[in-house]
């Protein structure tokens, strides 16, 4: 009977623990990866608005966390927090900070921070290393799009333990999201909040459905990947010493920008009101109406049609 009741006890007990991925981690307690993070975001690969000045297309720097599944910095189609909301509308990183720093005292979810510079280009590279513990083998981060009213591209909970053992390298591609917080379309939109907050969403060729979208691009089934990571496994020796594929030279990035051409067809304005006719009295005479480029195609897009068209018409006003 004694045993009986300890047996329920504890069953009891185990029911009531948190249920994650980390959970059955028996891979040595640590382990240390350097992560190296890959912008793709060129005017090849993304033509539409692309920011060339006040500010150019740029990355702020990343911020992440090792973590339990306790724990979560950011996730799809959940509402961000204030300190994720501050980071992607602004960069600054202070509220986020606390909120993983509270985290991490009240129910020890959180192993370690880590962040990398930031990267003054579309394409480029920036790394830092990271610890990860058997029981906190999760890994998040975010970095912020720039400009962009409240985009960022990031991991959620990214596990690097197997059963029993440490994943060696893994890469991921990256695609853009919206926090929710702003309500903005464009790369260059005034701050407009979007009340009420809405949930974090993936930012994709088709949605938002609104040609103002920076990422709206209708002939495409899938954007392209605007970022990278990758994170490799250190050995003992490896500790310490720079990441592995820092400081790649430019020419990396054109090649792996050129692969992704994406096509932007023409747009233009409607057309203006009918001018006035002109010509001779008691005879046909024309008149013009025009319209504006909006957009200028790249890539083999759409070219623009005439901007120009005339009518014959009966001049007016004739004695």
């Amino acid at each position: 009977k004694v045993i009986w009741t300890l047996l329920v006890t504890i069953l009891g007990y185990a029911s009531s623990l948190p249920v994650g991925d980390d959970s059955i981690c028996t891979a040595e307690e640590l382990a240390k990866y350097s992560i190296i993070f890959t912008g793709k975001w060129s005017q090849t690969a993304f033509p539409k608005q692309y920011p060339l000045y006040r500010p150019p297309a740029q990355w702020s720097s990343m911020l992440g966390v090792t973590h339990s599944s306790d724990y979560s910095m950011w996730k799809k189609n959940e509402y961000a927090s204030n300190g994720v909301r501050d980071f992607a509308e602004k960069g600054e990183a202070w509220v986020l900070m606390k909120e993983i720093e509270e985290a991490g005292e009240k129910i020890q979810s959180v192993h370690g921070i880590f962040s990398a510079p930031a990267i003054s280009s579309g394409t480029g590279q920036t790394s830092t290393e990271l610890e990860v513990h058997s029981r906190h083998p999760l890994v998040s981060f975010v970095v912020r799009i720039v400009p962009s009213p409240d985009w960022f591209v990031g991991i959620d909970s990214l596990n690097l333990c197997e059963r029993d053992h440490w994943m060696e390298e893994v890469s991921v591609d990256l695609f853009p999201y919206d926090a929710g917080t702003d309500s903005g379309f464009t790369f260059s939109s005034p701050n407009f909040a979007t009340i009420p907050q809405d949930t974090v969403t993936e930012i994709t060729c088709s949605s938002p459905s609104h040609p103002a979208n920076s990422f709206y691009y209708p002939k495409l089934k899938f954007l392209p990947p605007i970022a990278q990571v990758t994170m490799v496994k250190l050995k003992k020796n490896q500790l310490g010493l720079p990441a592995p594929y820092l400081n790649l030279p430019a020419k990396s990035n054109e090649i792996i920008d050129s692969v992704s051409e994406t096509p932007l067809d023409c747009e233009v304005s409607q057309w203006s009101s009918w001018g006035l006719c002109r010509g001779l009295c008691r005879k046909t005479g024309t008149k013009i109406r025009t319209r504006f480029v909006l957009l200028q195609p790249a890539n083999n897009g759409m070219p623009c049609p005439n901007l120009d068209e005339e009518t014959g018409c009966e001049p007016e006003n004739c004695v």
